[in-house]
């Protein structure tokens, strides 16, 4: 990991102090002697403090009393937010099978039971009629339950669906009524009074809210445990690339503020809509992940302009001026990736939206805000407590830091010359392997998450186990058919042979009416929510049903409805997220042609993901080291949410990087120094950043819900993958193959980015005629050919440079 005290190749001026303490002349020129925008104010050391600086800096010890009175505030507001959020969010709210489900909630509550209690009467027969006495007193029991209806049971009905083959266990089935949290209070309340051995049976609480429920409970346990592994471990992290453990805790207050910051949010948004869970998990990878991203970067540049002789608050408004732009550019791009999640009606994909659009414009809000007013506090103090001379024992300390950061950064150089040299081997190998590694998920099969999300001793998940293979016919399988209408006899008994007549229908139950509505239960052929009883859900809503509406639900038409429903909207939330980015990295960058060298590269960045996704979680590979239990499929809404995410860090990432090359190309006009300067400044840094990040999203993987842990290990493989292969390979050599042509834009476009273009560096564009520009000359114009890397400072000069 690279140290990040200067950068690489840089050298201290060493003329004489200018006006306002910095030393040397910071002027910076393009290298046909062009004066930049910014010159006429003087050298970038003396230039005058104003704006967003002065008013961050203004009062730091009022900045940062008013952020820890605002974070307690914070932590009051959100506290108890998982309570109020949901585990479900997989069915789309405007589908035809949420409208037959709440149609039967209100109509039949009997025939959506989501509680279920176990019986179990050991060695004896569930017929026996001790076992029966005790079964009937226990029914009854829970139906006078208050917000308990719906109440029905094996001993009540005698129906063989109820009665496990062996005839040693049998069902209680009842609705909780209410919303997910009002269920889960009720739940909580009662399964205390009926969990447990009762007379000559043994009761066991299941049915979907109290998988739910569960699975609510661990994930909250376990972010609890992610949070502690993870802090110590991105601590120690960050010492390692700072040196400093001063510099090291910054980073993390940063995204300790954002997290308690977006739990408040959250908090408030419970009020209003339905929240996931699953959210909160986000929350606390990218508040933490993004946070100390920014903070890398910005406290990287302060220490830069502070090595070489600026003064603390010269060296706040340069570190604003360049890297806090760019921390707010790439804050942009990742919030509108994962914007994007809001056009999907699952709330289970919009709360990873609304809990990542907050945590990344309170990071990026905390590190703009909190880092200038600290900053302005500790001064050079910011490099105090060195750890790594323990390290260093025998060696003089001194110019270490420097030292490792020159020669980090040639090292990084050496590698892109190298890349680029080879630039045609490296693009096809690099390419041909990612696509290779993604070819699993083209054998992806889509279903929804059950039981089996929990660990194997969990309660709910044993029931549902046992009602999976030990009871008749396809439970947590079957479909219901809503008529509604005036029907008759006579139109009932039609309806019911029509769907006897489908393909696909072992059995059918019914009807059970009521007021101008009835339903029918049909019990399909194959698996619960296997190909062919989705088929049967189509088939089922096109047969012909005269003067009656119907409408169908059940697990395989909330399935069927879900992937309706993403495809539909998916084109839209890609067409966003491209259109978006294509806009945003054209503004950072004038060019027509990397904005979608972007979009392509980071595409190509996830195809490790998604395969490796199928390969461990659908087919079941490093199942038991992973400890989970694979189901076959994966979870329709996952893909799309981790798409959103990794693409969004890979931005990030990119942004950094791309920043740095264009802020060199507009200095030089030379496009491979360029490419070379840019990665030998960011190359150790992204590289340290997406360690740590992969090391947050470990710690959540390592949960004991499936889909959570596939979120975080898969996650953590896409950055992994951005940074240290599409970001260190593939970039610079493509951008080696299209050459000078990757700057290339009409001048219209030009002329756009011109004035309403955004750029990081305080750097002059290069003049008229430099390499890369039309008319320009093919020599190199920033060292004359020395091969030296462009930005490394001269005698007496100082080189602006982004972060």
């Amino acid at each position: 990991m690279s140290e990040v005290n200067g950068p690489p190749g840089s050298a201290r001026p060493s003329g004489p102090p200018g006006p306002s303490g910095s030393s040397g002349a910071s002027s910076t020129s393009s290298p046909h002697g062009a004066s930049g925008p910014h010159d006429a104010s003087g050298p970038a050391g003396a230039r005058p403090v104003g704006g967003w600086t002065r008013f961050v800096t203004a009062r730091p010890r009022l900045s940062l009393l008013a952020a820890l009175v605002i974070t307690a505030l914070a932590v009051f507001a959100g506290s108890g937010v998982a309570d109020r959020m949901g585990s479900g969010g997989w069915q789309a709210p405007d589908a035809e099978s949420s409208y037959a489900t709440e149609a039967l909630e209100r109509e039949f509550p009997a025939s959506q039971p989501n509680l279920l209690l176990l019986v179990d009467s050991g060695t004896a027969s569930v017929d026996d009629p001790a076992v029966a006495a005790e079964a009937v007193r226990i029914t009854e029991r829970l139906a006078g339950e208050p917000g308990i209806s719906g109440v029905t049971s094996y001993w009540q009905t005698k129906a063989p669906a109820l009665r496990a083959e062996d005839g040693r266990e049998a069902l209680i089935a009842a609705r909780i009524g209410g919303d997910e949290t009002e269920a889960g209070e009720t739940l909580e309340r009662i399964a205390p009074d009926f969990a447990g051995e009762s007379g000559p049976v043994t009761v066991s609480v299941g049915g979907p809210v109290a998988v739910q429920h569960e699975m609510q409970t661990i994930i909250q346990e376990d972010l609890l445990r992610a949070e502690l592994i993870a802090l110590p471990v991105t601590l120690v992290l960050l010492v390692m690339v700072f040196g400093s453990a001063v510099a090291a805790l910054l980073p993390l207050l940063v995204g300790i503020v954002a997290i308690l910051g977006t739990n408040a949010v959250l908090r408030g948004l419970t009020e209003f809509t339905d929240v996931s869970v699953f959210a909160m998990n986000l929350t606390t990878a990218l508040g933490l992940g993004l946070a100390i991203d920014y903070a890398l970067f910005i406290v990287r540049r302060f220490r830069e302009e502070l090595d070489a002789g600026a003064d603390t608050r010269t060296a706040v408004g340069t570190t604003l001026r360049t890297a806090g732009r760019t921390v707010l550019f790439s804050a942009l791009t990742v919030a509108v990736s994962l914007s994007a999640m809001l056009v999907f009606p699952q709330y289970f994909l919009r709360s990873f939206a609304y809990a990542g659009i907050a945590v990344v414009l309170l990071a990026a809000a905390a590190a703009l805000i909190l880092l200038p007013a600290a900053f302005m506090l500790l001064g050079h103090r910011v490099n105090a407590l060195d750890l790594r001379r323990l390290l260093r024992r025998g060696r003089k300390s001194g110019p270490g830091a420097a030292v490792a950061a020159e020669e980090s950064g040639k090292g990084w150089a050496r590698f892109a010359r190298l890349v680029m040299r080879r630039a045609p081997v490296f693009a096809i190998v690099t390419t041909v392997g990612l696509v290779l590694l993604g070819l699993p998920f083209l054998g992806v099969k889509f279903g929804t998450a059950d039981d089996r999300q929990l660990p194997a001793g969990a309660e709910s998940r044993v029931v549902q186990e046992h009602i999976r293979e030990g009871f008749p016919g396809s439970p947590g399988g079957g479909l219901e058919v809503l008529a509604e209408g005036e029907g008759t006899p006579a139109a009932y008994a039609d309806l019911k042979e029509r769907i006897e007549n489908v393909p696909g229908v072992q059995r059918v139950d019914g009807p059970v009416t009521g007021d101008a509505v009835a339903y029918f239960s049909v019990l399909p052929e194959g698996e619960a929510v296997g190909q062919e009883t989705q088929q049967l859900v189509r088939d089922l809503r096109a047969i012909p049903t005269g003067s009656l509406d119907t409408s169908v639900t059940g697990t395989a038409a909330v399935l069927v409805d879900s992937k309706d429903a993403i495809a539909d909207r998916l084109p839209w939330a890609i067409g966003i997220i491209v259109v978006v980015t294509l806009l945003l990295v054209f503004l950072l960058t004038g060019s027509v042609l990397i904005p979608i060298q972007a979009v392509v590269l980071n595409a190509l960045s996830l195809t490790a993901m998604f395969g490796a996704v199928v390969w461990v979680f659908q087919d079941g590979n490093l199942s038991g080291v992973l400890a989970f239990t694979s189901t076959g499929d994966i979870e329709t809404t996952l893909p799309v949410l981790m798409f959103c995410v990794a693409f969004g860090l890979s931005m990030d990432y990119g942004v950094f990087l791309l920043s740095r090359i264009k802020e060199e190309y507009d200095r030089t006009g030379d496009h491979e120094r360029s490419v070379t300067f840019g990665l030998s400044r960011t190359g150790g840094l992204i590289t340290a950043a997406a360690v740590i990040l992969a090391v947050v999203m470990v710690a959540i993987g390592t949960s004991r819900v499936t889909n959570t842990k596939m979120l975080g290990l898969g996650i953590a493989l896409a950055v992994l993958m951005d940074a240290m292969v599409v970001r260190s390979l593939l970039v610079p050599a493509v951008m080696k193959l299209t050459g000078h042509a990757t700057w290339w834009a009409p001048r219209p476009l030009r002329a756009f980015h011109q004035r309403f273009g955004l750029s990081e560096g305080e750097s002059a564009p290069a003049a008229p005629g430099a390499k890369g520009e039309p008319g320009g000359s093919e020599k190199p114009a920033a060292d004359g050919g020395t091969g030296e890397i462009p930005g490394t400072a001269r005698e007496g000069e100082k080189v602006t440079t982004g972060a």
